[in-house]
């Protein structure tokens, strides 16, 4: 042992390796030596731009791309330094300022300051732009909403460069997540003096310019999308990778295979075919996660927008059965929106009774299912989703007479198609982009972005932004609560199936700098070769 250390020690030198606090670089002739590292991403990106974005895949591509005024703890996502060194919150925690570094650029040269994020907040929240997030900001800061969807003039929200380093945000109240909730993409700088000049092809290979930990070399839509290191990036000494790879590989037994020989480093989409098999292997990575996965219900539909009809098919299924027996995953059964999240308990939900389903569908007027019509189920290409969607076509048949088909559409055209009015029910998933039940409830916000089951209840809207004024604790989880019990419990605006778990295959022994965490976002600064 002793003879190997002493010759790891010659390597190092010959070779120059830089360590310090656990970081490694290994420069030849002044270059880092090759480190790539190549994901299984599960399908092609919508976009690149931050505003146009809301899947998991695109989060992970925007991480490299961009970076905005705070970024996420590897270990425990909670808000770290960022393009802000640092920042204060007043005594009443309705002012937050944060301090920008100084020297920052663009990965074209151009400078960026506090007011780069005054002009790229206003872009997320401009109607015109219709970026997919902008009720999380509308939400938070003071006058966004008004500005975002009312009329209200860019002016009146409460945002503004103090001087270059110094930005400025006012909140509706005492907002105890809002730092957290800035690291996510819908607050993320936006080129702007590029979009000025190229449009929508301001993301385009040739024109594109980012601040964050990489740049874009290449990207060929259903083959790859290829980053390397951004030069101008602050924090380049600790990117490690010399190039980052991410293949749009929907089919999990091809990943799977690629992953098993050497071809991917990384996975995230698991084939359940060969589930029980994966949980002996090393480089299973499985924990708990901040997530639900659940369908949405056009509640606007003629005959979904009867809640006995919504009710009946949520309370018609096991799903202690459909984990154990479908996805096998150790995943928790779920009857409300959002998980336990610190003190907050979720709502009490409908339950699982199938005496009540059939009876509520009968008062209905379709005893037994006679008489109603056929309903489809949307989901986006996994096999995953395509056996919960059997499961529960299967099940609703034989217990209620329900009769459902199944259509499976390509990423980007589902998560279209869920937004439309054509949208009968609809699989989705929501990770949490911060530790806090209101980002759950905001999904069902009056014309929130991602309410895609078109649920309104006015009720529901005061009790969740009387909620956003107040800061942490018992009297908050109450209201939230109270939200809940209503859009889910009374209305069943959505149908829950279960509560995730994170399930990656990765390699930890040879890699570093990755770990589980509560929202499994895993920053790609750090990470780097053992």
């Amino acid at each position: 042992m002793k003879r190997i250390f002493i010759a790891f020690l010659m390597f190092c030198t010959a070779l120059s390796v830089v360590c310090g606090n656990g970081r490694q670089s290994v420069t030849t002739g002044g270059a880092k030596a090759p480190m790539e590292f190549v994901i299984g991403n599960g399908t092609e990106i919508q976009s690149i731009d931050p505003t146009q974005i809301e899947g998991v895949p695109e989060h992970k591509v925007n991480l490299a791309l961009f970076e905005g005024l705070v970024g996420y703890d590897p270990k425990t996502n909670k808000a770290v330094p960022a393009v802000a060194e640092s920042w204060t919150i007043s005594a009443d925690g309705s002012v937050i300022t944060f301090k920008i570094r100084s020297g920052l650029t663009w990965s074209d040269g151009t400078p960026i300051n506090a007011q780069t994020f005054v002009d790229s907040w206003l872009y997320h929240l401009n109607p015109t732009t219709a970026s997919k997030y902008a009720y999380m900001a509308g939400m938070v800061i003071k006058g966004a909403d008004l500005y975002n969807t009312q009329g209200g003039k860019p002016s009146d929200v409460g945002i503004r460069a103090v001087d270059a380093a110094t930005f400025e945000v006012t909140l509706v109240g005492n907002v105890p997540y809002a730092v957290d909730m800035f690291a996510h993409q819908s607050f993320s700088p936006v080129p702007l003096h590029v979009v000025q000049k190229y449009g929508s092809d301001w993301i385009k290979k040739e024109n594109f310019v980012g601040n964050g930990p990489f740049v874009l070399q290449e990207w060929i839509p259903n083959d790859r999308l290829v980053v390397i290191p951004n030069e101008r990036y602050w924090n380049k000494e600790q990117v490690f990778l010399t190039k980052l790879t991410f293949l749009p590989i929907e089919d999990t037994n091809t990943a799977y295979q690629a992953f098993k020989n050497g071809e991917i480093d990384w996975s995230y989409n698991i084939p359940l075919a060969l589930i029980d098999q994966l949980k002996l292997d090393k480089d299973y990575q499985v924990s708990t996660q901040l997530g639900s996965y659940f369908y949405y219900v056009n509640v606007n539909h003629p005959i979904l927008k009867d809640v006995r009809i919504r009710k009946a098919l949520s309370m018609s299924f096991d799903r202690q059965e459909l984990i154990d027996r479908v996805v096998k995953g150790g995943q928790l059964p779920a009857f409300a929106l959002c998980p336990p999240i610190g003190d907050y308990k979720p709502a009490t939900g409908t339950g699982y009774n199938v005496a009540e389903a059939k009876r509520l569908l009968a008062e209905a007027g379709y005893p037994d299912g006679r008489g109603l019509p056929s309903f489809t189920i949307i989901y986006n290409t996994l096999d995953s989703h395509k056996v919960i969607a059997e499961y529960l076509q299967q099940v609703w048949k034989n217990t209620l007479g329900v009769n459902v088909t199944l259509q499976n559409l390509e990423w980007a055209t589902f998560l279209e198609e869920r937004k439309t009015s054509r949208m009968e029910l609809g699989r989705a998933g929501w990770i949490a982009d911060y530790a806090d039940a209101q980002n759950f409830l905001d999904l069902l916000i009056t014309n929130g972005g991602n309410n895609d089951g078109h649920y309104s209840d006015p009720e529901y809207d005061r009790l969740l932004r009387q909620a956003s004024a107040l800061p942490g604790g018992a009297q908050r989880d109450a209201l939230l609560h109270q939200a809940e019990e209503i859009a889910v419990t009374r209305d069943q605006a959505i149908i829950p199936i279960y509560y995730y778990v994170s399930q990656n295959l990765i390699d930890l022994d040879k890699w570093d700098g990755w770990y589980t965490n509560p929202q499994d976002v895993h920053p790609w600064v750090g990470i780097k070769r053992k």
